[in-house]
């Protein structure tokens, strides 16, 4: 057995580590490149949205509010749609003042009760007399609900499926046959990940936001052929008033802030995200951090062990 002398390793160490560095750089200048590309290509989606009519329903506050400025900002005629008209003209006017934009761009205001399902197809015919077309609906309309399944009325569930799913299907119902006719349009379902994995005491919740998946999932299949597009947003905690407004067993209101909310995402940060992935066409996006995506993939792989994850949190809630 001969050995090589330390010196000629040295060497052929040295020039191993002239490649690796070269590698390095290259992929750093790749990424940059990548980087830079990407950024162009938000820029230039984003441009296009430009005088696009938004439908932005839960517009008065959280989400929906943070959405209709982020929209406004890009050059988009919003529609603000939602229950309280007082809280509506409230927006509308922090929109004017805050951003500069055309007299062309002022916002509407529709008055808007998604659980009034009868009543959608006809407010949808009164803002298309006015704008012609709805381009992007982005669906923010809901409430949460805390408690039990074993304590629960029935009642909750209803309520929150009434708003949070079939509020929902009756927009796209009443606004798809106008999208068809155009053969474009856009159609985003901001709902949780909560939509993807299940928590305890959020059955009801849980329960409306998987049916949005799933409703959206089929849709987005079955317009895909006819220009439009379908996505769906899964935030995860978000620095709102939902926990406040959310619904107990009872059916009362919850009016305590939860500390996951308390800490959760802003609704600017989440608001900008949406529209990111709106002007790049992205049909899933989770706004969440690691840990919460994880979970995804955990209860599809290891669906046992999610279980029991599901089951010690629950028992630390009791």
């Amino acid at each position: 057995m001969s050995f090589r002398p330390y010196s000629d390793l040295i060497s052929e160490w040295g020039g191993w580590k002239a490649i690796l560095s070269s590698l390095a750089s290259v992929s750093a200048l790749g990424w940059i490149i990548n980087k830079f590309m990407f950024i162009r290509k938000k820029k230039y989606s984003v441009s296009k949205l430009q005088n696009k009519v938004v439908l932005i329903t839960g517009a008065s506050s959280g989400i929906g509010e943070a959405l209709a400025h982020s929209f406004y900002r890009a050059g988009c005629q919003v529609v603000l749609a939602a229950r309280r008209e007082s809280e509506l003209q409230r927006v509308r006017e922090d929109l004017i003042h805050s951003h500069e934009t055309g007299p062309t761009h002022l916002p509407v205001i529709l008055p808007l009760d998604v659980s009034e399902l009868n009543e959608i197809p006809q407010k949808i015919e009164s803002l298309l007399a006015i704008h012609k077309k709805v381009d992007i609906l982005l669906s923010c309309a809901g409430i949460s609900s805390r408690g039990a399944v074993v304590d629960g009325s029935v009642d909750v569930d209803i309520k929150v499926m009434l708003i949070n799913y079939f509020g929902h299907v009756a927009l796209t119902k009443a606004l798809l046959p106008h999208m068809i006719r155009e053969q474009s349009g856009h159609i985003v379902a901001v709902s949780s990940i909560q939509g993807k994995i299940a928590v305890p005491h959020r059955a009801s919740y849980s329960a409306s936001k998987h049916a949005l998946q799933a409703f959206s999932d089929s849709l987005r299949a079955e317009v895909a052929s006819q220009g439009i597009k379908v996505s769906v947003v899964s935030p995860g905690y978000v620095k709102t008033n939902i926990s406040l407004n959310a619904l107990n067993s009872d059916g009362q209101p919850h009016q305590v802030m939860d500390e996951n909310t308390a800490k959760g995402m802003s609704p600017e940060y989440v608001a900008d995200r949406i529209l990111e992935a709106v002007a790049l066409e992205t049909k899933e996006v989770e706004i969440a951090p690691f840990i919460h995506r994880f979970a995804i993939i955990l209860r599809v792989l290891t669906p046992d062990l999610f279980a029991f994850l599901l089951r010690k949190r629950a028992e630390s809630e009791s």
